[in-house]
């Protein structure tokens, strides 16, 4: 199948679920849960391209596997946290100011500012496990690929130990209103968005091998620059700032992303 009726096939797959999930949305009046499906998105987009492209077997199967392996151990985290504390409160001010001030009702703000966004983002973050599975050549992964795949399966690491630091920290009553800054979390202020970077910084590098996958870079950077310039670290942080005690010491001493030695 041509790279380009892959993408086409995809996107449409995509634009199907976040229209599902919009009705959903609509019918429970809560967004909340965009965040597990844009992982579980992902892992539908790697697994259609592997039964319908044609591209190396090992390739294919290092592609799928690791967007699975990220993909649903994310989603599953992100679907019980939103289950145990309902909705986010992120999406709910974001929503709550689009109807206030446009006068849009809850269907259309939800469709127009969560779903069909989402629908675009996650098309092209996930374009490496789409144009990296297509090619017929090189055959076999080389150096750069398993270089990838050892980035991809740390970046999973990195994240799935800090999300377990975090829901311990968030269980302990002791710890009720304090901020985490032991573990991974005494080195950056996100350990799950560096991890998520990396994972798919590898997968990219995994696909570059091919000369398709290497244009699926913008998928890597859209990524990396949501994380950190749009809607992870400063939509998070605007509000930790506000409801944290300590939080601002925090921040001053802890790098913002990339692991680093503690401020003094």
């Amino acid at each position: 199948m041509p790279v380009s009726h892959i993408l086409i096939v995809n996107f449409a797959a995509i634009t199907v679920l976040m229209f599902v999930l919009w009705r959903w949305a609509v019918a429970i009046k809560d967004v909340s849960f965009i965040d597990a499906f844009w992982a579980y998105g992902m892992v539908m987009a790697a697994v259609i391209t592997y039964f319908i492209s044609t591209g190396d077997p090992t390739r294919k199967l290092v592609l799928t596997g690791l967007a699975i392996l990220w993909g649903l151990r994310l989603g599953t985290h992100l679907i019980l946290r939103w289950r145990k504390s309902g909705v986010d409160p992120r999406y709910a001010k974001i929503l709550g100011r689009a109807m206030e001030t446009k006068g849009w009702s809850f269907s259309r703000a939800s469709f127009q500012i969560v779903f069909a966004l989402q629908a675009v983002l996650l098309f092209v973050v996930c374009l490496p496990v789409q144009l990296g599975q297509a090619p017929d050549v090189p055959v076999g992964l080389g150096i750069l690929g398993w270089l990838g795949a050892i980035i991809a399966l740390f970046g999973i690491g990195f994240e799935t130990i800090g999300d377990m630091q975090l829901n311990r920290h968030r269980a302990d009553p002791a710890m009720k209103g304090k901020v985490l800054e032991t573990g991974l979390w005494r080195y950056t202020r996100h350990p799950n968005y560096f991890g998520d970077a990396c994972t798919w910084w590898g997968i990219w590098l995994v696909a570059a091998e091919t000369v398709e996958g290497r244009y699926a870079i913008v998928g890597p950077l859209l990524l990396t620059y949501l994380l950190t310039r749009w809607s992870g670290v400063p939509m998070l942080e605007k509000g930790l700032n506000k409801t944290r005690p300590g939080y601002a010491e925090y921040v001053a001493r802890t790098s913002g992303f990339f692991p680093l030695p503690p401020k003094k």
